[in-house]
């Protein structure tokens, strides 16, 4: 079996893949619900939008409950912590996936347009909302969040809902949003042709653009956001124990990485030149490069979070020392090693069976398909 502090590092890695992949493959499903309204101006157009997704939504809702279960078992402190604090804020996003479900399945089955109108804005609301709550918990992930533990290493959050929403976590929503609009905007634009490709295409620039403005607008403010650094000596090797480290916070402590590891910065260069060529591509109709380049923009979003926090996973505001990191917040060696063969088996196959889904959908969603399967289509 592999050793505790690779099996500590293997699993922040493991755990930040299950996210871009939930970013990727369930993202673009929920970009796409976001621009629904808005790029479908006919029944019939939103209906070939809808089918661009349909047959698999529901498959790629396997990355989100593998992401929530991988989190669950390898770092237990951190998801204990994580839904008390964010308690109403995963609620929220709970309400806005129900809905995801019951509109693919309900919203063609009677021809009424205020039925269908109503389940449209639903799936818009299914498409928009999870992303930018979950942008606003990395925002507040970044500033420390208000928890400490007590002596039997319960945890107490001491904030509130309302205290989420500060101005620099919402600037990190719009950075979500915006990115998993752009991923759901670029897969529709290479899987519909006409009118509704020029829209989407449109939407590709308009959502990269903002995208890039906010990401480095969030990158500047973050410099100047005081951040954490642990001053004790860790044992990588040692049982876990949040208490047990000295943390102090200070100003431009997130860019330490950066200046320890300058190959670092290949990951918000990443973010940036993938949206941008996410953007050039989609106008060039290179549709399927453009829609590979937004994903790996998608990566260097996701990444340049990761590699600013390491080793901190979810830093405390309130008593820093209580802060959870890769280090005292995981399970056992044994469970650990356990889930890392499991997750070596298992992942390929998701992989396997998703890419088959994909490669036997492959192709352009039309009006005449539409039409000529009236009743079969969603």
């Amino acid at each position: 079996m592999l050793d505790y502090p690779t099996l500590k590092i293997i699993w922040w890695l493991l755990v930040g893949v299950l996210l871009v992949g939930f970013a990727i493959m369930d993202g673009h499903d929920m970009g796409v619900g976001t621009l629904l309204p808005f790029v479908g101006k006919s029944d019939i157009e939103r209906r070939v939008i809808i089918n661009t997704v349909g047959p698999h939504w529901d498959g790629n809702q396997v990355w989100f409950i593998t992401g929530g279960g991988a989190i669950f078992a390898a770092w237990p402190l951190v998801y204990a912590t994580a839904f008390s604090g964010f308690y109403w804020a995963m609620l929220a996003v709970l309400w806005a996936l129900f809905l995801r479900p019951v509109g693919f399945d309900y919203r063609s089955k009677i021809a009424n347009p205020t039925w269908r109108s109503l389940w449209d804005w639903g799936l818009f609301v299914g498409g928009a909302v999870p992303p930018l709550i979950f942008g606003v918990a990395f925002g507040n992930l970044l500033q420390g969040v208000p928890f400490q533990f007590d002596d039997y290493m319960v945890s107490t959050y001491s904030g509130s809902f309302w205290q989420l929403l500060n101005p620099f976590a919402l600037l990190a929503g719009v950075v979500s949003s915006a990115m998993i609009t752009m991923q759901g905007a670029s897969y529709l634009a290479h899987r519909t042709e006409g009118v509704i490709q020029e829209r989407a295409v449109k939407g590709t620039v308009g959502a990269a653009l903002v995208m890039v403005l906010a990401f480095v607008g969030a990158g500047m403010w973050m410099q100047r956001i005081p951040g954490y650094h642990i001053t004790s000596i860790i044992d990588p090797a040692g049982l876990s124990d949040p208490m047990g480290k000295t943390v102090v916070r200070e100003a431009g402590a997130w860019m330490a990485n950066y200046a320890r590891q300058p190959l670092l910065w290949l990951l918000p260069a990443l973010g940036v030149a993938g949206a941008a060529l996410a953007a050039a591509l989609s106008l060039a109709r290179f549709t399927l490069s453009g829609f590979i380049a937004s994903s790996l923009a998608l990566v260097g979003v996701i990444g340049t979070a990761g590699a600013s926090m390491f080793p901190f996973i979810m830093p405390s505001s309130s008593r820093p020392d209580a802060s959870l990191t890769v280090w005292d917040s995981v399970s056992s060696h044994l469970t650990l090693g356990i889930m890392f063969w499991v997750t070596m088996i298992f992942v390929p196959l998701i992989l396997f069976y998703t890419s088959w889904a994909y490669s036997v959908m492959r192709g352009k969603v039309t009006v005449e398909q539409i039409r000529a399967n009236e009743h079969s289509a969603y």
